[in-house]
């Protein structure tokens, strides 16, 4: 079978290098068309892509539309990374909220500037879901766009379209965890539940031994390393965090904090599960004596590096020199399950990944409907969620409320809803008042009215 992969978002270079990457790699006989709105953006992608394909004499064709309607007929598969707005808008996302008192060092997924964000990203996705259902509707269609959660729901809530969510983070932190434990990360067997970003490794395994205690015993000896005393003045008296805590020296103090608590380890790490406990860290960013976004997890970092890596990869893309000698080996991104899901498809070799989908009961005691990540094994006939035991009430507790979070975000993006963001803004915990929300909703909602057309006075 020829594939057909239609990358919706494309000027996401990072990720069109990656994916091609693997496709040349497997030596797929295949066509990538690139789509993105932005003409500047999609010649970037479609520079690289037809250099890529040169230096490897593969016979990859390769097309670019800003129509993605032309380019989704005869799709085999469409993979979407699309950020409505870019990182300008991501900023505003970020920025705005500071103003406020309420720090995040990503805001791409939940809090503020995940409910922010997904005003933007779900009508879109939704738009897409209808042109791939009415274009090509056996196509296998994935999502990397985040709140992933969120724009899942979102999609499958308002079109029914089986949408599967892929993210990078549990396969990543299985095998940070196979290295902390000494173990061959190709000989961990694992079980990670939970939402994108907040997903919890609940059983660890090699070679039916348990690992889980192992990882507890990590946890405590990272923790005994801090004094004490030292872990009794992580606070000031005023409540802000002091400077040079002796946490920091551990590395995702967090997230081994909440693994000696709980018994299970959260994913992916404190840079996003931090942001699910707002009532923690938000007020004021407080981190063990840094500020979340500000000197922890630098979200101006993070926005400068993605500029900085676009401008080179466009300098790369648009100039007439070939690529370098080595440029194959230093590609990196969050393509890696994709072109494997795909392989296990067509060839009927069954393997489990992770993957975000409806709870249809395979995870009993989170809500039904709900787009939760789970292991789901990967076949010819698709994608099938396996059963799991109930997660530990603690882990799932962590996550009841957020799930009626992600329900109200997406009402809002669907119905236009000023007062649901403004509910969902409160029901965060970060804010005083619920006046005080209701002025941040607001502003939200004006720097982002370019991209926020089903929006109304109600």
């Amino acid at each position: 079978m020829r594939e057909k992969i239609v990358l919706i978002g494309a000027g996401s270079a990072m990720f069109t290098r990656g994916l091609l990457a693997d496709i040349l790699l497997r030596k797929w006989d295949a066509e990538l068309a690139l789509v993105d709105i932005d003409p500047a953006a999609l010649a970037v992608a479609e520079g690289l892509a037809r250099k890529m394909v040169a230096a490897r004499k593969a016979e990859i064709r390769v097309t670019a539309s800003t129509d993605r309607r032309e380019a989704l007929q005869g799709a085999t598969a469409v993979i979407c990374t699309i950020g409505v707005g870019g990182r300008r808008a991501w900023e505003q996302d970020v920025f705005v909220p500071r103003r406020y008192g309420v720090y995040q060092p990503v805001g791409d997924s939940v809090m503020t500037g995940g409910a922010s964000r997904a005003l933007r990203m779900i009508p879109a996705m939704v738009d897409i879901a209808r042109d791939v259902i009415e274009l090509c509707p056996d196509a296998v269609f994935f999502n990397y766009g985040n709140p992933m959660s969120a724009v899942c729901r979102g999609v499958r809530k308002a079109t029914g379209a089986p949408m599967i969510g892929l993210c990078h983070g549990v396969f990543h932190v299985a095998g940070q965890l196979a290295v902390t434990l000494g173990v061959d990360p190709a000989r961990l067997g694992y079980t990670a539940v939970g939402m994108n970003h907040l997903t919890w490794f609940v059983a660890l395994r090699e070679a039916g031994r348990d690992l889980m205690p192992a990882l507890r015993r990590v946890a405590r000896a990272k923790l005994d390393a801090i004094q004490p005393d030292q872990v009794g003045r992580r606070f000031a008296e005023d409540g802000s965090a002091q400077r040079g805590n002796p946490f920091e020296a551990i590395g995702d103090p967090f997230a081994w904090q909440l693994t000696e608590a709980f018994g299970a380890f959260p994913a992916v790490m404190d840079r996003h599960i931090t942001e699910f406990f707002p009532y923690l860290f938000a007020k004021e960013g407080s981190y063990y004596g840094k500020t979340l976004g500000v000197d922890a997890y630098s979200f101006e970092g993070t926005i400068a590096f993605g500029d900085e890596l676009f401008a080179q990869m466009s300098e790369l893309a648009l100039s007439k020199d070939p690529l370098p000698s080595d440029y194959f080996d230093h590609i990196v991104g969050e393509h890696e399950q994709v072109t494997e899901i795909i392989e296990c498809i067509r060839r009927d070799e069954p393997r489990v990944f992770s993957a975000n989908v409806p709870n249809e009961g395979q995870i009993p005691n989170l809500p039904e409907g709900a787009i939760v990540e789970c292991p789901c094994l990967i076949t010819s006939a698709g994608v099938r969620p396996l059963l799991q035991e109930p997660m530990p009430h603690g882990p799932a507790a962590t996550l009841a409320s957020r799930f009626e979070w992600v329900e109200l975000v997406v009402e809002a993006a669907l119905e236009g809803s000023r007062g649901k963001f403004m509910q969902a803004l409160f029901l965060d915990g970060c804010l005083p008042s619920i006046e005080l929300a209701g002025k941040l909703a607001d502003e939200l909602l004006h720097v982002q009215a370019a991209y926020l057309p089903q929006f109304r006075a109600e």
